[in-house]
């Protein structure tokens, strides 16, 4: 995901992208691990054959991909193109199953023509036929051949289409998807104009807590464009990762931190989390968190008083220096290291502007 950050950008959010890149890019790797392919127990086989595929049939392709022809693949992609909708549900329900669990299967399948037909059913209006063709695309784009593919068929309108108008299952599989397209260059540019950062911060805030996670792990990857996190801080995503932050039941802490991260790397995003009293949060977080936490929150700290000497001593009223004093005594060599440059930073520039003054 950090590749993205070699791409250009201007001069100060490339310095401040490729600080935090190389402070924390071990942690954050774990905290977001790569988007998978959709769990088992997400797609529930019908009792009846009311989506036009018998339950034996579904079990079949979900079992025994394997042993798939290149003709049955051929079948369900002619069906995609069918002018019944319930021929068109069974085909993407079939290939959904069949790109589950075989790299080997997902390229044949793209090698069949599935790709443009499916891309294509994204943006179907039937809810059904919509989600699979969504997680169709997904369970392909983990294959890396797959990618270009995907991208030049026109997936990432669609996808973005998707992420606001689908089931909860279709629009987390949507965030998952445009984050596998990410990882090609300029792509992350051109899913924020397409429109992606207002829908995935409504997912975020509104999803269900698979589907916040999704949201929170396709954001980090597109706000490593200035753009991506200009305009997530204009669709507001500080206070929904604030409050993420705060609550210790939502279980994407460490998500939402790292994400509000890349949001401070632009100016607006360090303006809003000021506004929505983003600071004490971050001070908790300093005081009570775990050793990631208290990383991130020190970086979170200095990017938002580096520049500026009103958020600086906005800083120093909510209490921040006590948890920085104690955290540069710390046994963690990186955390001693960088709340020791925070409190340098908020200090010795205060102490510089009062010089100033006298």
């Amino acid at each position: 995901m950090e590749s993205v950050v070699a791409r250009g950008g201007p001069p100060e959010f490339r310095r401040r992208m490729e600080r935090r890149c190389s402070s924390s890019s071990s942690d954050s790797g774990s905290v977001f691990s790569d988007c998978r392919s959709e769990r088992s127990d997400d797609l529930a086989l019908p009792e009846s054959p009311s989506c036009g595929v018998e339950p034996s049939s579904l079990h079949r392709f979900l079992f025994s991909s394997s042993g798939c022809s290149d003709d049955d693949i051929q079948s369900l992609v002619s069906d995609l193109k069918s002018i019944s909708v319930e021929s068109q549900r069974r085909a993407a329900m079939g290939l959904r199953l069949l790109a589950k669990p075989s790299t080997e299967t997902r390229i044949r399948i793209a090698e069949a023509g599935a790709v443009a037909p499916l891309v294509s059913l994204v943006s179907h209006p039937d809810p059904q036929l919509q989600e699979h063709a969504v997680t169709a695309i997904l369970n392909l784009s983990l294959c890396e051949e797959n990618k270009a593919a995907i991208a030049a068929a026109g997936a990432v309108p669609n996808l973005v289409r998707a992420l606001g108008t689908g089931t909860l299952t279709a629009c987390g599989n949507a965030a998952c998807a445009l984050l596998r397209l990410a990882d090609l260059t300029d792509l992350p540019a051109a899913i924020g104009c397409c429109g992606a950062i207002p829908p995935l911060v409504d997912l975020l805030q509104k999803g269900g807590a698979r589907g916040k996670k999704d949201a929170a792990t396709a954001l980090f990857a597109l706000l490593a464009v200035e753009e991506n996190a200009a305009l997530a801080a204009e669709a507001g995503v500080v206070r929904p990762l604030l409050e993420l932050m705060a609550d210790p039941e939502s279980g994407v802490e460490d998500k939402a931190a790292y994400v509000l991260l890349r949001v401070l790397a632009a100016p607006k995003g360090r303006a809003a989390a000021v506004d929505e009293g983003g600071v004490a949060v971050l001070v908790d977080m300093l005081e009570m968190g775990s050793k990631r936490q208290k990383e991130v929150a020190v970086l979170s700290l200095l990017e938002i008083c580096e520049e500026n000497e009103a958020y600086r001593m906005i800083v120093v009223r909510e209490g921040a220096i006590p948890p920085l004093v104690a955290l540069s005594h710390s046994s963690f060599r990186r955390v001693k290291e960088k709340a020791g440059n925070a409190i340098g930073c908020v200090v010795a520039r205060k102490h510089g502007a009062a010089t100033v003054q006298r």
